[in-house]
């Protein structure tokens, strides 16, 4: 079978995951960015291509306004199982018919529901674009939505809540969420229990409502990378997507969330092997944002990889976790969220987050290095430079700097802005932009046997 799925209560962190590689990712023909892509409006659409020297393949990334944030007052599960039903048949072709489609020409087609965006990926030869592009256009446009395949949707979105709830890292980013954004951000999460009842109640007309709303034409980026010719792309989709109208635009906050003290959040999983532990507050930023770069790249230094300082003093000298890391997130379209993660096994928990704040606030008060400014900076734009081998990788972050408000010219221009940053910059990013005494902690999984009272934040 083709493989099509779309992401549940993970997508979430999936999606963190994937757009903070993005960013230190880029093609080898850096500096020709804007000069090897098209961009124009075909029926509504913000379509991007970009021709490389892969040949035969294609690959094909969208987003659309239909996320969870978009979820009316009356259910919550709605999006979801909106973007789930795609897949599952159009008013003219049955979900094995498309299936069966896909799989005599090795494509692939799948959706995935986000914070504020429905996603749909694809991959195909260049011979087959003709035909990827009109099944989606298809699922988009024209989802059978039919009441048997509505019920199977539910009952898989209730399944994958339920075992969601004894995992450690959702509950764990599911509170921190809720922490650190208020109500009626649009990243802030619904909380899984919330989702569970709104999935057990939801119903085939408010899906059918919301697809009616919110899908369609409106600030919606498609962006092709590959062996693709500009011209013959736009003929095809202005064929497919003619006539097609409606959409939302995205959710844009008028004032950002802010730090609003120091709490501590407990979540209680039993028999767990391990506890995943976040620390941090909402940032304020936006991706574009001044000191928003800057931070990143001080985060960086922080805790991305083995050469971070967090890894180097919790995981490596002192033989607390495997894993501890420190980035930012979410703030492509609204302003986003900083945050330490790691997992410490429940006997080395109180020395883990002990451990773990004392790295934290002694780079928050001394700053970066010189040296390890000038190594990072190396290390980000080399990734930068070589890591988007793939038509698909590149289709990424192309969406991903479209998202942000740049042109894809910003590619471009990015190793030049990295280069460019001082110590002092950063550092002052660091400690104008972050409080570690204001920051949110959060446990989730089985708790140290007598943990003992959190000691005060430090003064700063």
């Amino acid at each position: 079978m083709t493989t099509k799925r779309i992401h549940l209560i993970s997508r979430r962190i999936h999606r963190k995951a994937w757009a903070a590689a993005l960013v230190l990712a880029a093609t080898s023909a850096h500096g020709l960015m804007i000069e090897l892509s098209h961009r124009s409006q075909i029926a509504g659409i913000d379509l991007i291509t970009y021709r490389t020297n892969v040949r035969d393949v294609v690959s094909v990334l969208g987003a659309l306004p239909a996320g969870d944030a978009m979820a009316e007052p009356g259910n919550i599960a709605v999006p979801t199982l909106t973007g789930m039903m795609l897949d599952r048949g159009t008013k003219t072709l049955d979900k094995f018919a498309i299936a069966e489609k896909l799989d005599s020409v090795g494509a692939q087609i799948s959706y995935a529901v986000g914070a504020q965006s429905l996603e749909v990926r694809a991959k195909c030869l260049k011979k087959d674009l003709p035909l990827v592009l009109s099944l989606i256009a298809a699922e988009l446009r024209d989802p059978a939505l039919s009441a048997a395949e509505f019920a199977k949707a539910k009952q898989q979105f209730i399944g994958s809540l339920q075992e969601s709830l004894q995992n450690t890292a959702l509950r764990a980013q599911e509170a921190f969420g809720r922490a650190v954004f208020p109500d009626g951000h649009p990243n802030r999460p619904h909380a899984i229990d919330e989702y569970l009842a709104a999935a057990k109640a939801a119903t085939l007309e408010e899906v059918k409502a919301f697809h009616a709303k919110y899908y369609g034409p409106k600030a919606f980026t498609l962006v092709l990378v590959g062996d693709v010719a500009a011209e013959e792309s736009g003929q095809e989709i202005g064929k497919d997507f003619s006539g097609w109208s409606g959409g939302q635009d995205y959710l844009r906050p008028a004032s950002p969330a802010r730090p609003s003290g120091p709490r501590e959040i407990s979540v209680p999983l039993s028999q767990k092997p391990s506890t995943s532990v976040l620390l941090g507050q909402a940032t304020g930023l936006r991706y574009r944002d001044p000191d928003a770069l800057a931070l990143r790249v001080g985060t960086a230094i922080l805790g991305q990889g083995f050469t971070g300082r967090l890894m180097g003093t919790v995981r490596d000298r002192e033989g607390l976790t495997y894993q501890i890391g420190a980035g930012m997130a979410e703030d492509s379209i609204a302003d986003g969220e900083w945050m330490i993660s790691a997992s410490f096994a429940p006997s080395l928990l109180e020395r883990g987050i002990a451990s773990t704040r004392r790295v934290l606030d002694k780079w928050w008060q001394e700053g970066v290095t010189d040296a390890e400014l000038s190594a990072r900076k190396k290390g980000l734009v080399g990734t930068y430079e070589v890591g988007l081998s793939t038509s698909g990788g590149l289709a990424g972050a192309i969406l991903v700097s479209v998202e942000r408000g740049y042109d894809v010219g910003w590619l471009d221009a990015y190793p030049e802005a990295i280069k460019a940053l001082t110590r002092d910059q950063v550092n002052r990013a660091i400690h104008t932009r972050l409080d570690p005494g204001t920051m949110v902690l959060v446990e989730a999984g089985s708790a140290s046997a007598g943990r003992a009272a959190p000691a005060p934040a430090p003064a700063h």
